[in-house]
């Protein structure tokens, strides 16, 4: 069974830093594409950041390129999201996706945690 648990969300200041872990069990993510979306209420997942399975290539969503950067350590098979100068429009609760795949403007997930909180105050 497939289990992505992240670590790492609470509350902060705008201005401040978090960094989320996400620890994969029951799935080898070095075979995978992992990312990280995030939902806020009444809302559909949206799209954050993904890493190609050798973290070589990385992809975000516009609004937070240049503050937030995704990384893996595929011996440990973790996944990490670094989040500096973060504001108050990035609270949301922050979910691990494993199986990322976009074509022609959509996107799928084969796997997904089941959430972590990330509350920036102003």
């Amino acid at each position: 069974q497939v289990q992505l648990g992240e670590s790492g969300g609470g509350l902060v200041q705008a201005g401040g830093s978090l960094r989320l872990s996400c620890a994969a069990s029951g799935l080898t993510i070095s075979g995978y594409s992992m990312g990280w979306f995030r939902q806020t209420p009444g809302k559909d997942p949206e799209f954050v950041a993904a890493s190609s399975r050798n973290g070589g290539t990385t992809y975000y969503r516009d609004s937070v390129k240049g503050r937030f950067t995704i990384s893996r350590d595929n011996a440990k098979n973790m996944v990490f999201l670094q989040m500096n100068s973060l504001k108050p429009e990035d609270t949301a609760v922050y979910f691990c996706a494993g199986g990322v795949r976009a074509w022609g403007g959509t996107m799928s997930v084969d796997y997904w945690g089941k959430g972590i909180l990330v509350t920036v105050s102003s």
